[in-house]
């Protein structure tokens, strides 16, 4: 049976039990003696958890297990003794044959893969079955079990709220973990690099060059400061030149001299360009604002203009973090008490005179926290640095120079054909890690903006 249908068979199944022991339930309180402590509805739903997260939470473990169960099968047939002792080749063999295996006609690069396809295809049939048959089982047996614990004074509607808590609770978790995983997974690889190159090479070193490492020095080839400056230089210089004057304008005028049906219909537009793939962005930096930018550069006397430079790339992302900026001071402008400005205007200041002594300061929590959140977007950016921004890491002031981000040399590094237990590698989870710690800590700062900001105006 196929997930999809099994998935459907057991939300059906869900589906009877919350019919059945609603039924149940309402019978209870007919004649008007027993009193239902719960809704007939709560019974029912706490019936229906029974019958149905038993079954996923089986299934979910099932098919984490199952492919082990399937490959000791495979490996006990005569067949299986012709495979390779290494480990690569033997697991592209027994990946070839479970393709094979799930799609029939399809033909074999190796003859051994073939003989292997059918002992796979029993046996992922012969425990698929026994996971379907455990899981309609189960299924049974906690509806059944739920099913005869429905009274009159049964507390289901306890039981289900328990149920719900805990299950948002998990929910809640899944995100807390993930970060934590992604945290421990980047931590491990970077202390391997770092038992090989010093932290202090790595991380005041001004010389970037991965593609010609010294094996009894690599950390003199692999200093990120330059990495550090370029993505400091095209996400926090270049792009906040761009993004919080364009973003901040926009919101004063949103907010203080917009008419609503201007209002109503231009915020959206704006917000739009926050929902532009970062792709379409780079094509654009490549295509168009790039050479535009070298142009100019020529036009300025400088002959060797490349048209991989910051500045094409820090304008393009400038752009694209505006709806940050602008969403952000548009909250904290709205957000301040409407007596602030009819107090100022009231003594006779004008409008450009109580936005600018009067508004601003009360939002400046606000919009510094937007501008926060929008730079650790910019120095987490990949795709307009990949295409836009060039791979020479230096360490310039002039915009029309190239240069390089720790994203743009992390896809490099990562693309390439080197081992994986390389310096070179490795080096692009350190790289990581210090991105992940650099925009953690602009996103706390800017949380605790936020904070401050409403306890203040709320």
């Amino acid at each position: 049976m196929s997930p999809f249908a099994l998935l459907f068979l057991i939300a059906g199944l869900g589906l009877i039990a919350w019919l059945t022991a609603r039924a149940r339930a309402m019978r209870f309180d007919r004649g008007g003696a027993k009193r239902l402590h719960s809704l007939p509805s709560q019974h029912g739903w706490y019936v229906a958890m029974w019958t149905v997260l038993p079954a996923l939470l089986f299934l979910a473990v099932w098919g984490s297990v199952s492919p082990g169960l399937v490959r000791e099968a495979v490996m006990q047939h005569p067949a299986a003794k012709q495979l390779p002792a290494f480990d690569f080749e033997r697991e592209a063999l027994l990946g070839e044959a479970s393709r094979i295996a799930h799609t029939p006609g399809a033909k074999a690069f190796d003859p051994l893969a073939e003989q292997l396809a059918e002992p796979t295809r029993a046996a992922e049939k012969r425990y698929g079955w026994t996971g379907t048959a455990a899981a309609i089982l189960l299924a049974f047996a906690g509806g059944a079990f739920a099913f005869t614990r429905i009274r009159a004074g049964f507390r289901a509607r306890s039981r289900v709220e328990r149920a719900v808590m805990l299950i948002l609770l998990v929910a809640s978790l899944i995100a807390i973990l993930t970060t934590l995983g992604i945290f421990l997974s980047l931590l491990w690889e970077s202390l391997r690099f770092f038992g090989q190159v010093s932290v202090f090479d790595f991380l005041f070193g001004t010389h970037w060059s991965p593609q010609v490492i010294d094996p009894a020095d690599p950390g003199a080839s692999l200093g990120a400061v330059p990495l550090f400056w370029g993505t400091f230089f095209i996400g926090a210089v270049i792009a906040m030149i761009v993004a919080i004057p364009f973003g901040l304008m926009s919101a004063i005028y949103l907010t203080q001299y917009a008419a609503p049906r201007v209002r109503r219909w231009m915020k959206p537009i704006l917000e739009i360009l926050a929902g532009v793939p970062t792709v379409v962005y780079g094509y654009f930096a490549a295509l168009t604002v790039a050479p535009a930018v070298r142009d100019l550069a020529v036009s300025l006397g400088m002959t060797y203009a490349s048209s991989e430079s910051a500045l094409a790339a820090g304008l393009v992302m400038g752009v694209m973090i505006i709806p940050f900026v602008s969403s952000m001071a548009d909250d904290s402008i709205a957000a301040v008490p409407a007596a602030m400005r009819d107090g100022s205007l009231a003594m006779g200041a004008t409008t450009s005179e109580t936005i600018r002594r009067v508004l601003l300061p009360a939002a400046l929590p606000g919009v510094v926290a937007g501008v926060l959140l929008a730079v650790s977007r910019a120095i987490g950016e990949t795709m307009i640095v990949v295409m836009a921004a060039s791979g020479a890491a230096t360490i310039t002031l002039n915009p029309f120079e190239s240069a390089t981000t720790v994203t743009k040399q992390i896809v490099d590094l990562l693309t390439g054909e080197a081992e994986f237990d390389s310096p070179k590698t490795l080096a692009a989870f350190a790289l990581g890690l210090t991105l992940f710690v650099v925009t953690l800590l602009l996103n706390i700062v800017a949380l605790a903006v936020v904070k401050r900001y409403r306890e203040a105006y709320e």
